[in-house]
């Protein structure tokens, strides 16, 4: 890849469809916004429809002329989940860029619709099921590719718990269920990726993460926003990892991008190392088969 990969970059997408998870705020913003300036239809998956329409503003001002679409979706409620995806598919025929990027924060202990911890129901369980009902979708769409968003922090969690994924046995700190759900999501990543090879599909899996940005200004205590403020990158530059796994040329399933300079912290997108967890294929068949118990969205 370029030493500097920048939105300039980017490669015209002017047939393509992409929906976009989170897409109201922080990284969800930014990707919609670069998407759409380089011609893609971008449908801003969003919770509150008026945040929707304002980021949608702000989209258009950026990229006049931009192709939006704003469709509701609660990754925190399956049944929104199922709503999306069958609205979805009912109006449009291809998706060729799926960005898994919605997430709930170093949020309290609380409890999604269907009970499941917020940061692994949202983060992981959300996008896990919105991927499997969009897969036919998907496979309609020859060179496809599903971006997730990961975290440096799925290496500050104390590790995957398939028989607690909910801590309801154990005590619960906000950064190791968030930490918990971003190392479920790499491990998510890789298993679909060799999935899709096993099935001979044309689809490519891919992940990113934004090293440390300013995404999400108000989250945190007092000092973390502090610290934000004062040393984390922009959000649009967070953004480029997952820009550049769903439209750059050459990307290969399977690939993990984060920031390029020290640490993975800041800088331009270039290939993310992991944690030896992350990487462990027995425990993501695991996850996989606990997700469709969980879900009740069983593919490939």
């Amino acid at each position: 890849m370029p030493q500097k990969w920048t939105l300039a970059q980017m490669p015209r997408l002017y047939d393509k469809v992409a929906v976009v998870t989170g897409a109201n705020r922080g990284l969800g913003l930014e990707i919609s916004a670069g998407l759409a300036a380089a011609g893609a239809t971008v449908v801003m998956a969003c919770r509150d429809p008026q945040k929707a329409q304002a980021a949608a503003a702000e989209v258009r001002r950026r990229a006049p002329g931009a192709k939006l679409e704003l469709m509701p979706l609660d990754l925190a409620d399956l049944a929104s989940v199922r709503r999306f995806a069958q609205e979805f598919s009912a109006r449009f025929p291809r998706l060729d860029i799926l960005c898994n990027n919605g997430s709930a924060i170093l949020v309290p202990l609380q409890q999604t619709r269907d009970g499941f911890e917020m940061h692994i129901g949202t983060n992981h369980l959300g996008h896990f099921a919105l991927s499997g009902l969009l897969l036919p979708r998907l496979q309609a769409t020859p060179g496809a590719r599903v971006v997730n968003t990961s975290s440096m922090a799925h290496r500050m969690t104390k590790g995957l718990k398939l028989d607690d994924l909910h801590f309801e046995r154990r005590p619960y700190k906000e950064m190791d269920a968030y930490g918990q759900s971003k190392l479920a999501t790499l491990l998510y990543t890789f298993e679909l990726d060799r999935r899709l090879r096993k099935a001979g599909l044309n689809i490519a899996a891919t992940v990113a993460h934004p090293g440390w940005s300013n995404t999400n200004p108000d989250r945190g205590n007092a000092l973390l926003r502090f610290l934000n403020s004062l040393m984390a990158q922009t959000a649009a530059m967070g953004a480029l990892p997952s820009l550049h796994a769903a439209a750059a040329d050459g990307v290969q399933g399977g690939e993990y991008f984060g920031p390029g300079g020290l640490k993975e912290l800041r800088g331009y997108p270039a290939p993310a190392g992991s944690s030896e967890e992350a990487r462990n294929p027995q425990l993501a068949a695991r996850l996989w088969a606990r997700s469709e118990q969980l879900t009740g969205v069983k593919y490939l």
